[in-house]
């Protein structure tokens, strides 16, 4: 298959890949290209992945508690 990748990640390729993650915006946008490229390596596409599921799940359980806590304060 071209273009896949079954290299290892080292261990300062995590190191940059975690500080990377640090940075506010530049965190999204790195875990989408990672999520979606086909020459990142497949461990790190599949970490990429679950962590933008880990903030979409994050951000929708924030909204739900938003407007369950606003429908709380209405009511008062």
């Amino acid at each position: 298959m071209e273009g896949h990748n079954d290299q290892t990640v080292t261990l300062g390729n995590w190191m940059l890949t975690l500080f990377l993650t640090f940075i506010p915006i530049v965190n999204i946008i790195m875990l989408i290209v990672w999520a979606v490229s086909s020459t990142t390596p497949p461990s790190k596409a599949n970490w990429a992945r679950a962590a933008l599921l880990w903030i979409a799940i994050f951000f929708a359980l924030g909204i739900l508690m938003s407007i369950i806590g606003g429908i709380g304060l209405a009511t008062l």
